[in-house]
């Protein structure tokens, strides 16, 4: 049975009394695939509105890193959540701060992948450590790392994400709190650069660069988890090999 305009009416009516909003996807998603439009909702939910290791404001911290990362001008709401969870605008500006350098972080990968040969005492990698500790400042560390991880995953450089996730390691970032922070670039990130963040995460589980908690250390040492070209023997181009490219493929 065809939807009437009045039963689509309704069933935007929800989405708006839900969110607060509407954007347009939920009205061609009503009319066209109302299924899609539940299940894309349940999905947002679980991973935009239902609690999980992340406070309120600590969430919308991230959040502000991955649409200025994205160019996502649209997702204003993002706004007032983040000041009525007590956020600040010396906090936003801080965010700015931690996001442009993570944008500009191709400088350090650049110097370390071509440089490091002729200036032995400079160290690229060390000096992304110290730049992102000082944006921070006296601050706790964890709320910067968790946004840079966030913004490499957004611009797929994996180099960069792998000394992130390092960093966050070293900090004592918990890793519900880093794993809450990569599934917000699902939907402005996309989905595939949020495959290969994971990736590059269990990558450095499995060879021992990070020292994993029990939890992750048994999801790393799962084997077949390289998608259809494992399963077919075929040949890998695995996500998280160390290109800052992204590979795009799709995810199951």
């Amino acid at each position: 049975m065809t939807d009437t305009p009045d039963d689509l009416a309704r069933r935007l009516a929800g989405v708006r009394a839900k969110r607060g909003y509407l954007l347009p996807h939920h009205g061609l998603l009503a009319v066209a695939a109302p299924k899609l439009l539940e299940a894309y909702d349940a999905a947002y939910t679980a991973l935009a509105l239902d609690d999980r290791t992340l406070s309120h404001h600590d969430r919308e911290y991230v959040w502000f890193a991955i649409l200025i990362a994205t160019d996502e001008a649209l997702a204003t709401h993002h706004i007032p959540k983040f000041l009525k969870a007590g956020g600040t605008e010396a906090e936003v500006a801080q965010v700015m701060a931690v996001t442009a350098f993570g944008l500009g972080v191709r400088a350090y990968r650049f110097v370390a992948e071509n440089w490091t040969g002729h200036l032995p005492g400079l160290d690229p990698r060390a000096r992304y450590t110290e730049g992102a500790a000082r944006i921070a400042g006296d601050g706790d560390p964890r709320l910067p790392l968790l946004a840079l991880a966030a913004v490499h995953a957004c611009r797929a450089d994996w180099t960069a994400l792998a000394w992130a996730i390092e960093d966050a390691y070293a900090a004592g970032v918990p890793e519900d709190d880093l794993a809450e922070a990569l599934t917000l670039v699902m939907f402005p990130g996309s989905v595939p650069y949020f495959v290969e963040a994971c990736a590059v995460w269990r990558r450095l589980v499995a060879s021992g660069r990070v020292a994993a908690g029990p939890r992750y250390r048994t999801w790393a040492e799962l084997s077949g988890q390289g998608g259809w070209d494992e399963a077919s023997g075929g040949a890998s181009g695995g996500a998280g090999s160390g290109d800052h490219r992204g590979s795009h493929h799709g995810p199951g």
